[in-house]
């Protein structure tokens, strides 16, 4: 027999999916214009614009595999649904930008030392029709974002807006060598295009990198929770508080409290879920009450005991 989840371990993306897909088509299509056009100019910028475009298509294959593993119902090995792999797939697209943007550096110093001829008018137009795809692509990702936020959509809005900037770069790359001849402003583009896939990749593998390890999310201050769920009547003391993400915008968090006996448990964990819930949005909580006396925690335990006797507060900074 099933468990009963009274959180949905899922995510139902439509808007999210339907964007990716659009997005994902028409970067596979520019890719392939893109890779051609840098081979026929011998545009370096372009040719680091299109590995730059290469690994947008891998990373929009990769969120449209996590939206759908997203969708699947949890099951007996996986309690949790397949959420995590959103952020498992953000962690290697990261790790994919930061590795292209080293090879993009290492040609692009070769270029420096040992420049080769270019052909600016191809550069110039494949470039133009570039800045165009990603103008569309940032506009649709950007208003799928204010439906559903989703750290794969996320991190694809953040992609394109690099290869905005990489399509205006190459663009002056190729206006900046028909005015003064020197072809070495193509290298020189190519690095500052490196630079923004590194920048993007290391954030994203960061976000993800963060989630993986159960940080606390960012927005979240621990203390400030701790106070709320001690303000609640009959709670005396908090710890063991843990609280992560397993998934963009799906949080959970587990705390032990010391209750006043005076008051029924089940009372004061229906209190601090109703607390969490209104003041921090979260919906999936697990509260064990306990009894100093009967789960004393060792030194934690007795030193909340002689404080009750002497009258004094908890501060409850045990984690």
């Amino acid at each position: 027999m099933p468990d009963y989840h009274h959180l949905e371990h899922v995510k139902t993306q439509s808007r999210s999916k339907r964007t990716l897909w659009i997005t994902l088509l028409l970067t596979f299509f520019f890719t392939i214009v893109e890779i051609v056009g840098g081979l026929l100019s011998n545009s370096l910028a372009l040719l680091s614009d299109s590995a730059h475009m290469i690994s947008d298509v891998i990373a929009l294959g990769l969120s449209m595999t996590a939206i759908y593993m997203a969708s699947r119902q949890p099951d007996s090995r996986y309690t949790f649904g397949y959420l995590r792999f959103e952020i498992i797939a953000s962690f290697l697209n990261g790790l994919a930008l930061a590795a292209i943007s080293v090879g993009i550096l290492i040609e692009g110093v070769r270029r420096f030392l040992r420049p080769e001829p270019i052909d600016f008018g191809l550069m110039l137009g494949i470039a133009s029709i570039g800045l165009v795809v990603n103008i569309v692509l940032t506009i649709v990702l950007s208003r799928s974002m204010k439906e559903e936020d989703n750290l794969n959509v996320r991190s694809a809005l953040w992609h394109f807006i690099g290869d905005l900037l990489s399509s205006i770069g190459v663009i002056a790359s190729a206006l900046l060598i028909l005015w003064t001849g020197r072809v070495w402003f193509d290298p020189l583009v190519s690095l500052v295009i490196a630079g923004i896939i590194f920048a993007g990749g290391a954030r994203i593998t960061r976000e993800a990198y963060l989630v993986l390890m159960e940080s606390v999310p960012g927005g979240f201050d621990l203390e400030e929770i701790r106070r709320a769920i001690r303000a609640v009547e009959g709670v005396e003391d908090v710890h063991e508080m843990h609280l992560w993400a397993v998934s963009t915008e799906h949080y959970s968090l587990t705390a032990h409290v010391f209750a006043d006996e005076r008051i029924q448990p089940h009372c004061i964990i229906l209190a601090i879920n109703d607390t969490l819930q209104k003041n921090f949005g979260i919906s999936h909580s697990t509260v064990q009450v306990e009894h100093a006396r009967i789960h004393p925690h060792g030194e934690y335990g007795a030193a909340f005991l002689r404080r009750k006797r002497l009258g004094l507060r908890s501060s409850g900074r045990r984690v």
